[in-house]
């Protein structure tokens, strides 16, 4: 759980997102969702063939003067992001092929670590109207760590299985642009040209954060990622310097209704769960001093030890390091090894094991 005593939790702070995050206490977020200015360059005005105007991504604040105005307004903002970061947290970028590439450089000039690219495939992306390219029909998002040697970043691999019925989820995301009832709109145009679909942060937030988190978003626009937090028991943290999407955003994140606590629980995978030694389950006397334990086919006998070993003729050790010895395997998971006699049937002793976790919960 972050400790959040310094820090602006569930606000929107307004001004320049730099020098707002240099302000934030230093590794004090737990996850930070980007969707920096796509510098698009566009060029005139975007007509459908019918003549009627595009809404396009026209803003002043999408603007660059050149590609280095860009690159170094990316390497600012990342080198503020990898401050405030903590060293478990992670960052996702998101973005299309005007920026993507100079912005997964900066990302690894600046040392962060890749740990997936991530295609959002647009179910129904807008057409290429004058019918010179391919339809963009996908953006780009960037998931990295701040090194390398980062540690204990959270991902909750069983809980997205389960969300994808029980496959494991591929790195190619099949979700809709944000259109129809979700679509912000302030006097009947859009609020913001590019907002993101709530279900991509839910996806998001899902797979690299967990409840009570705090996550900060640096273009916080319209505050997709804002509501989805409020949703999902997650703190945000919202920087933006218009007035006009503070106060969309403002608006949004009031209706969201919040999950109880209670039901915000998601799949936990083993590796997720409190490591329980072998001792434990002797001290507790689910097994005693003397006991024999056993394989599955009874090809190997051990005794166990007070100390939570075993020996077996001349090799004693844990119950991982008997059952490979015995196997003569450079490794054995003790656990489904070892079975032990109850009333006449033979239990794996992970049946022990998980009886303390459930005594721990």
């Amino acid at each position: 759980m972050t400790d959040t005593k310094k820090l602006p939790l569930n606000k929107i702070l307004k001004g320049d997102c730099i020098a707002l995050m240099n302000a934030l206490p230093e590794k004090s977020v737990d996850m930070i969702f980007a969707d920096p200015p796509y510098n698009m360059q566009l060029s005139g005005e975007l007509r459908r063939p019918d003549d009627s105007h595009v809404d396009a991504v026209t803003d002043h604040w999408d603007q660059f003067d050149d590609f280095k105005a860009y690159d170094d307004f990316t390497h600012d903002w990342l080198k503020a992001a990898k401050r405030v970061l903590k060293d478990s947290g992670t960052l996702w970028v998101i973005g299309s092929y005007h920026n993507i590439f100079r912005v997964g450089a900066t990302l690894q000039d600046l040392g962060y670590w890749m740990l997936n690219d991530v295609i959002w495939r647009k179910t129904n992306p807008m057409p290429n109207f004058r019918g010179t390219r391919f339809t963009n029909a996908h953006e780009t998002l960037i998931w990295c760590s701040k090194s390398q040697s980062a540690r204990n970043l959270t991902f909750n691999y069983d809980a997205l299985k389960v969300m994808n019925d029980d496959v494991q989820m591929r790195s190619d995301w099949h979700l809709p642009i944000c259109s129809g009832g979700e679509r912000l709109k302030v006097d009947g145009e859009k609020a913001h040209t590019t907002q993101k679909p709530e279900a991509l942060l839910y996806r998001v937030l899902t797979a690299a954060s967990n409840p009570g988190d705090v996550i900060l978003d640096p273009f916080f626009g319209t505050g997709t990622t804002g509501a989805v937090a409020k949703k999902l028991g997650r703190h945000y943290i919202g920087l933006e310097r218009e007035d006009k999407y503070i106060a969309v955003a403002k608006s949004r994140i009031k209706k969201a209704q919040a999950l109880p606590p209670a039901d915000l629980e998601a799949t936990k995978g083993k590796r997720q769960e409190p490591r329980i030694p072998f001792g434990s389950v002797v001290e507790r006397g689910l097994l005693s001093a003397g006991q024999v334990l056993f394989d599955s086919r009874k090809r190997y006998k051990a005794k166990v030890r007070p100390d939570g070993s075993l020996v077996a003729s001349d090799v004693t050790g844990s119950i991982h390091k008997v059952g490979a010895q015995l196997q003569g395997a450079s490794t054995c998971n003790g656990w489904t090894f070892w079975h032990f006699d109850a009333e006449g049937k033979s239990v794996s002793i992970d049946v022990l094991r998980q009886q303390v976790r459930a005594e721990m919960n």
